[in-house]
């Protein structure tokens, strides 16, 4: 009981210690991969929405500014457009579980992470600054597949965690800080005639939802 107890605080006192990291260093380089990271998770998941529902992709773009772009013709695009922050979510709380993961191992998911990003930016990213962003966080990431365990299982939580909270920080900057946006909410809006706001509070509404079971299931079995 004492070491479970034990586990559990070391539990909460690294979780509380990783997003203070987070939000004292969110402006800074450090972070600025992981931004783009996320950016490319959004991206992708319009894409793959897209052509699950009959779609395809023409190309994706990345820029320094963490915008993104995915042209992704046909497909539904009431889906295709709900997947690109609900897409940051899901990816997020799938890096969060793969850390813990035994079968198969992180360091293995690290590496088809890896390989993933460097297909998908051969096969779609279109930009310069896309290309290269891709091809070397793809490269790194298979690059670290000989470093022990720990750190593949801290990469996919910080991967997971950053998916999170900037697709929470992104709807909430896009959506709510800036109305005017032609965003995913914004264009929604326009095809449903339900006000970009609501999508926005749904969005942020089934972040905190996913975020509090992920927190409540690593908790739990902490």
């Amino acid at each position: 009981m004492k070491e479970r107890t034990r586990r559990k605080a070391l539990f909460v006192a690294g979780f509380a210690v990783y997003f203070a990291a987070l939000w004292l260093l969110w402006y800074t380089p450090i972070i600025y991969p992981l931004k783009l990271f996320v950016v490319l998770a959004h991206e992708v998941s319009h894409g793959l929405m897209a052509m699950a529902t009959g779609g395809t992709i023409q190309r994706i773009v990345i820029t320094p500014d963490q915008g993104g772009m995915c042209q992704c013709p046909g497909g539904n695009p009431f889906l295709t457009l709900s997947a690109g922050y609900l897409g940051s979510l899901g990816w997020g709380a799938l890096l969060v579980l793969a850390a813990r993961s035994k079968r198969p191992a992180p360091r293995t998911i690290t590496t088809i992470l890896g390989v993933g990003i460097l297909l998908l930016t051969a096969f779609y990213v279109r930009n310069t600054f896309g290309i290269l962003f891709g091809a070397l966080f793809g490269a790194g990431l298979v690059a670290v597949r000989g470093l022990p365990r720990g750190v593949h299982v801290a990469l996919l939580n910080a991967l997971g965690l950053t998916s999170c909270l900037y697709a929470l920080l992104d709807i909430k900057s896009d959506v709510i800080d800036r109305p005017y946006l032609h965003s995913d909410a914004y264009m929604l809006a326009q095809m449903t005639g339900v006000p970009a706001l609501l999508w926005g509070i749904l969005w942020i509404l089934a972040g905190l939802a996913v975020s509090w079971l992920l927190l409540r299931t690593a908790y739990e079995s902490s």
